[in-house]
């Protein structure tokens, strides 16, 4: 479960939000939507705790950061996964050492976890394995990044602009992917500027800016 309280966020100077509060239950799927600036993935990082907030609180799964980076990264690597714009990958490592990183222990995912082999062929790229990332292309590494999140099955998913680098049959493997996870008991909150994306969603969240 995500549960966002009271938040602000300024940046540059610039009050994106104040006073936001939300709740993501387990197995439901948030679209964030807004114009570009009004701080979808500013909100994707601070849920992420790979930022923080001005003020306000974000709890996942019970448990708060409270500014703590050590508790941060328990958290960043108990309980959640990404899927980043630019994939998040690491460029000299081959596809198989990328996904490896991931591996958590059992009693943090939400659902049984395939092997690296079985989530990289359920996303086209079982001959891949051995290469490095940077030879891929852009829609090759966003789908390494999606068998990233089947092997670590993780209780909480965000995912920035997911279909953006995608053709229509990748990004359907990509929704549909995500679906699963959420069937799991997995909590999904996606920035995303697509109508597709957001009708896909269980609900949406519009971010307008409040300067």
């Amino acid at each position: 479960m995500i549960e966002v309280q009271d938040a602000s966020k300024r940046r540059g100077g610039r009050l994106l939000w104040h006073g936001l509060s939300f709740r993501v239950e387990p197995g439901e799927v948030l679209a964030l939507r807004g114009p570009s600036g009004s701080g979808k993935s500013t909100l994707l990082d601070c849920i992420g705790h790979l930022d923080t907030l001005d003020a306000g609180r974000i709890i996942l799964d019970g448990r708060t950061a409270g500014g703590n980076a050590r508790r941060a990264r328990h958290i960043r690597r108990d309980l959640l996964g990404y899927l980043f714009q630019d994939f998040g990958l690491v460029p000299d490592l081959s596809v198989t050492a990328n996904i490896e990183l991931a591996l958590p222990g059992p009693r943090h995912r939400v659902g049984t976890a395939p092997s690296v082999t079985a989530a990289l062929r359920s996303v086209g790229l079982d001959r891949r394995g051995p290469d490095r990332a940077h030879e891929l292309s852009g829609g090759e590494q966003q789908r390494v990044a999606l068998a990233r999140l089947l092997v670590k099955q993780p209780r909480i998913v965000l995912a920035d602009e997911p279909t953006s680098a995608l053709d229509d049959t990748n990004a359907e493997v990509v929704l549909t992917h995500l679906e699963a996870l959420a069937a799991a008991g997995a909590a999904i909150v996606v920035a995303t500027h697509s109508d597709a994306v957001s009708g896909w969603a269980d609900r949406s969240l519009t971010l307008t800016t409040a300067d």
